[in-house]
Parts: C-alpha cells; sequence; structure tokens
C-alpha cells in the first residue's frame, strides 16, 4: 500500500528522533513544597518566555539546581501549568538557552512505569496533559485516549495519539510543542507496513481498521461490513477506506474531519489507486452500468450505457458522463430521488460538462437545437460556451460547415437545459470561433 499523502511519510520515517526526556532529576516521589513553589512562580514564568513557550503560568515548581562540572554553568528545573495549553518542564541555564519539553513527552509511555530517576511533572494542573491537545486534534475530530511522545528533532515534535473509537495518529507539531497552534495529523495506518523508525504502538492495527465498520454504519448504504482496507491518504487530509459487505457489494469511504465525506460504489472508485481489491471492480462497475441505463431511460433518454465516468458530485445530484452503445454520449444529471436529465454531448457544454468518452463531440445535437430555434441552414462544426447572460441563462458559440458565420444558442438552466433563442454572430457580437469572427 503506498498511501497518496507519501511524501510526508516517507519524511517522517527516514527522520531520526531524538528523545525528549534529556534531563535528569532528583529520585523520589514529586512533592511540592510551598517554597518551591513560592520560587517556581516567581522565577518560572521569565523561563517559560524565554523558552518561547504559550503558556499563561497558573502554577509553578521550582525542581532543582545544578552546575555542570565543566562549565561551571548554573542549570535550574522548573515544571509550569499553563491555563489551556500542555505544561512544560524548563530548563534555565546560565548565559546559555532556555529549553522546554511537554509533560507529555516527559511522561513515560501509557502503561509503563517511569523509570528511576526520570523527571516528569507532578503539578496537579499537568495530571492529564493529554486532555490539552483538543484543539490540535479537532481537525480529525480526534478525542485523545492514550498519548506518547517519539520525540523532537530542531523544528518539530512528534507524538502518536490514539482516539477514542479506535483511530490513530502520528502527530507533526512545532518544538517546543504548543497545542493552541496547528499541526500536521498523519493516520497511523500509514505507518504500518512502511519501513522506519516511526510506528504507531498504542493500538493495533485491527483496532484502527474497525473504524471501517463505524463508516459504513454512518454511510447508511445497507454494507454490514466483511472485511476492511485501508487505502491511503490524500494530498487534502482525507482518508480513503475500502469496505467488502456481507452482501458481495463494496464502497469507498472518503473521510475528512472524522467523519465519512462521501461514499463511492467499487464501480465509482475505480479512479482512486486502483480501486477496490476486496470485491470485483469488474462485476460492480456492470451493475452500476446497468443502473445507470435504467436512471438515463427514467429521465426520457433512449442511451444504453455501455460505460461510464463520473464528475464530482453537483449538490446533492450526482454527474456522470454516459457512452451510450449506439456510440453517441451525454451527460446525466440524476438526483437522489426523482428523475434527472440526460443532456446530449454539445448542449452539455451549458451545463458546464464536456464529454470525452466517445468520438462523438455532440454536434448534431446543437444542429437540431439551431433548426429549433428557425435556423435550419447551418451543420454545426465547432462550439464553444461564451459566456453567461445577466439573467442566467447561458450563451454557446457554434461555427457552421459551410464557412459562414454561426450562431449563439442561448439556453436556460432550469428546469433542463433547453434551447430558447440563437442569434446570428453577425449581430450577436462576441463570437470568437474560426469563421465567426
Amino acid at each position: 500500500m503506498r498511501p497518496m499523502k507519501w511524501g510526508l511519510v516517507a519524511a517522517l520515517c527516514a527522520v531520526v528522533l531524538t528523545p525528549a526526556a534529556v534531563i535528569s532529576a532528583p529520585k523520589g516521589t514529586v512533592k511540592v513544597s510551598d517554597a518551591q513553589r513560592k520560587q517556581g512562580m516567581a522565577e518560572a514564568p521569565a523561563a517559560a518566555q524565554a523558552a518561547g513557550v504559550s503558556c499563561q503560568v497558573t502554577d509553578a515548581r521550582f525542581i532543582a539546581e545544578s552546575q555542570d562540572p565543566k562549565s561551571k554553568k548554573r542549570n535550574k528545573l522548573y515544571e509550569v501549568a499553563c491555563n489551556q495549553n500542555v505544561g512544560y518542564i524548563l530548563q534555565a541555564t546560565d548565559g546559555g538557552p532556555t529549553t522546554a519539553f511537554s509533560c507529555i513527552e516527559m511522561a513515560p509511555a501509557p502503561g509503563e512505569a517511569a523509570k528511576e530517576g526520570s523527571l516528569s511533572c507532578g503539578l496537579p494542573g499537568n495530571s492529564d496533559p493529554k486532555a490539552q491537545l483538543a484543539p490540535m486534534l479537532a481537525s480529525a475530530n480526534c478525542v485523545p485516549d492514550k498519548v506518547r511522545g517519539l520525540g523532537q528533532n530542531q523544528t518539530n515534535t512528534f507524538l502518536e495519539v490514539a482516539c477514542q473509537g479506535g483511530a490513530g495518529y502520528i502527530v507533526v507539531a512545532g518544538a517546543p510543542l504548543d497545542a493552541s497552534k496547528p499541526a500536521e495529523l498523519q493516520n497511523c495506518l500509514n505507518f504500518d507496513e512502511s519501513q522506519g523508525n516511526v510506528k504507531c504502538e498504542l493500538t493495533s492495527r485491527a483496532t484502527r481498521l474497525a473504524v471501517v465498520d463505524r463508516f459504513a454504519q454512518s454511510a447508511n448504504n445497507g454494507c454490514v461490513v466483511k472485511d476492511r482496507r485501508f487505502i491511503g491518504s490524500a494530498k487534502d487530509g482525507a482518508d480513503y477506506y475500502e469496505a467488502s459487505c456481507q452482501d458481495g457489494k463494496g464502497y469507498v469511504y472518503k473521510v475528512a474531519n472524522g467523519a465519512v465525506a462521501q461514499t463511492l460504489n467499487c464501480a465509482q472508485a475505480q479512479g482512486i489507486l486502483g480501486g477496490c481489491t476486496l470485491t470485483d471492480a469488474r462485476q460492480a462497475s456492470a451493475d452500476q452500468a446497468a443502473l445507470y441505463t435504467k436512471l438515463a431511460h427514467n429521465a426520457g433518454s433512449s442511451c444504453d450505457v455501455d460505460h461510464y465516468a463520473l464528475f464530482p458530485m453537483r449538490g446533492n445530484d450526482e454527474v456522470v458522463e454516459l457512452a451510450c452503445k449506439s456510440g453517441k454520449g451525454a451527460i446525466g444529471i440524476f438526483p437522489a430521488t426523482g428523475k434527472g436529465q440526460v443532456i446530449d454531448c454539445g448542449p452539455s457544454l451549458a451545463a458546464g460538462y464536456k464529454c470525452s468518452l466517445t468520438k462523438d463531440p455532440g454536434y448534431a445535437a446543437l444542429t437540431e437545437d439551431l433548426k429549433k430555434q428557425g435556423k435550419s441552414s447551418c451543420t454545426v462544426s465547432n462550439a464553444q460556451v461564451s459566456g453567461k447572460t445577466s439573467k442566467g441563462t447561458v450563451l454557446v458559440e457554434v461555427a457552421c460547415a459551410d464557412g459562414l458565420k454561426g450562431y449563439m444558442i442561448e439556453y436556460s438552466m432550469t428546469p433542463n437545459v433547453t434551447a430558447i433563442g440563437a442569434q446570428g454572430c453577425a449581430f450577436a457580437g462576441g463570437c470568437k470561433l474560426p469563421g465567426n469572427v
């Protein structure tokens, strides 16, 4: 599996992460004396500012002071709790930089005991640092269940987050970590089969894939999931999942912001990284062609669909280019309920769609529209959209095969695409096709 958003995944797998917890502390259980809190509240806010962290200090403690035996410089350690942000351990060095590591990075991994002599946060405001990550994870609709720090480099902090409900992410945030700022979220499933030192360990792959069942239920398309697959992540941050169903059908779910944004059956999803692999996409495509034939006939068209291609949804309407078995083409616009409309190639330009599946450009249909407007001398040989009028109609310029000046055909868009007038280029103005100028 090669995810669509592979560049960042590969970069993360190649990066060398340095552990965040590079400072040590006195052994023993964290206990905060009045003197430690008083000194911390007096000195730590300046240290937080020097470290460049976004922290309105609500609580602080002085931890310890030491002296480097070589440089003789003093190092002071503080812990700060911040209003609506993660807490930090700060190390202030005389004449040197002040460094900051978030309480998440300093904490032992979930289920692991703290190592002897390791430093972790102990202030009451830092008892559950993962709760402060909510703003950073909002774009994925993720409520954090477990979090572990993976390390830092000079510019980034790396975390793994397991969400309530099963999803998991690698979080690429700034350094030092600031939960109020946007972060890059990469689905953990991107890393399961990659070679590198970034892996998700807080949940299993099976648990992370189980979210497909929830997406299928949300899509409400009757799919009882039999098998599930992660396809990959797109450049816009959306994730794609495939589900095969107990009834033999299959679907691809586009998930954005943690929710299903689009549902495609396997016949419609063939252009997404090779399409479905858990179901028979060829049979699905044949079934879908039969369905579009039925919808086209219901809309009054005689098109028996041989093959088709999808345009992006237009509101709640499905827009499909239809290649008919007769060799002609058309554009089908099908609502979720009720009759749709089928527009011949040619007039479909007025609706903003150009056919490409057949060799038929639809000029015959444009010629017929001219005849309906009393212009029977022109056999259309070329066409283009000219523009939209102030009343909302669309003008399509056509050229004639005899080389004489062509016409502007005016189309109404509602309720269906219909020719309502035609004017010669000699009078209409604005014509630009060869022979019309």
